[in-house]
């Protein structure tokens, strides 16, 4: 595993981290995904993956606990731990709000801190953002976490450039986390070069497209009736077919260098730039290992020229997230 730096001096981490939400919702757990999950983050720790992202919502508080789980007896302190705030999900209804005012968050992060069971989190980022509390107010809150040992440092997820500045100002974000992948690009126009400038790390999620860019899934046929991506606007019907169309280069350059499609999505992405580190999900050892190999591909400039060819700006086809989510998001 290669390593790259979090932030302005922060800790040293995995180029690829470990995203776990899907071990506990999204995309249909069954009563034996535990174990299976909990197999998959302790070999993680031993193919050298150090960077953990979690968040309050996911499952209802139940992958963090999981996550908790798997680090416990001595491993706590071989990773780099990240979780989130900022979307609660009601308990009966379901039914998301946001919430970003100095109280949520303060009782937000005891409740992920005792989840977690650990005391203190590397990374803790506002989720989402509710436009109605100023941005200032939020990160204001997030600093006193730090200066209390509850945090050591902090992130934002899903917000415009301008967000990011003023936030800064504040306090120093470390990390940035928003979609990133050969199908989602719309970040490289204004909020990575803010980042850059700012040197705050950017964290892709979903950086494989939800599976769309492995090459594997060709329909729907094969999805959990609980897989959230029945749903998703990229997996409607013409929008897959035209989507699983642009892959098609991908798997072409795949079959020539000996890859895979999802390597070279996650090399091409870790090849933008050593302020880049990708989360990839799996709740499978052979698909971690998998991801986790990307790591070590040198893509060539002909070779990421052909790649980048195949997906310009806006190619993909189809909202990333249906109405619904997408109102809950500042950056679109």
């Amino acid at each position: 595993m290669k390593y790259r730096v979090l932030g302005a001096g922060g800790p040293r981490i995995s180029a690829l981290g470990l995203g776990c939400m899907g071990m506990s919702d999204f995309y249909s757990v069954t009563p034996e995904s535990e174990a299976e999950s909990i197999s998959v983050l302790h070999r993680a720790i031993d193919l050298g993956v150090t960077f953990f992202d979690t968040a309050d919502m996911y499952g209802k508080g139940e992958n963090e606990k999981l996550v908790g789980r798997a680090l416990a007896g001595g491993r706590r302190e071989q990773v780099v731990l990240a979780t989130k705030f900022g979307i609660r999900r009601d308990p009966e209804t379901d039914e998301r709000t946001i919430r970003n005012d100095p109280e949520y968050i303060r009782a937000a992060v005891d409740a992920s801190l005792s989840r977690l069971g650990v005391d203190h989190i590397d990374l803790y980022y506002m989720h989402r953002r509710n436009p109605d509390i100023p941005v200032e107010e939020s990160v204001g809150a997030m600093a006193e976490l730090v200066q209390a040992g509850k945090v050591r440092h902090l992130g934002l997820s899903e917000v415009t450039a301008e967000t990011l500045r003023a936030a800064h100002a504040v306090h120093p974000i470390t990390a940035l986390q928003s979609e990133y992948s050969l199908f989602t690009r719309d970040v490289e126009a204004e909020v990575l070069p803010t980042a850059r400038e700012l040197g705050i790390t950017f964290v892709p999620y979903s950086p494989v497209g939800r599976g769309l860019l492995t090459g594997a899934l060709t329909s729907l046929d094969g999805l959990a009736a609980d897989d959230f991506r029945r749903n998703n606007p990229r997996f409607a019907d013409g929008n897959l077919e035209a989507n699983l169309k642009l892959v098609a280069e991908l798997r072409a350059v795949a079959a020539e260098t000996g890859h895979t499609p999802v390597q070279l999505a996650l090399a091409w992405l870790l090849a933008q730039g050593p302020d880049i580190v990708p989360i990839p999900g799996t709740k499978r050892i052979k698909y971690l290992e998998e991801n986790s190999a990307a790591a070590d591909i040198e893509l060539t400039a002909e070779q990421l020229a052909r790649i980048e060819a195949a997906f310009p700006h806006g190619s993909a086809a189809g909202a990333r997230y249906a109405p619904d989510a997408a109102r809950r998001m500042e950056s679109r």
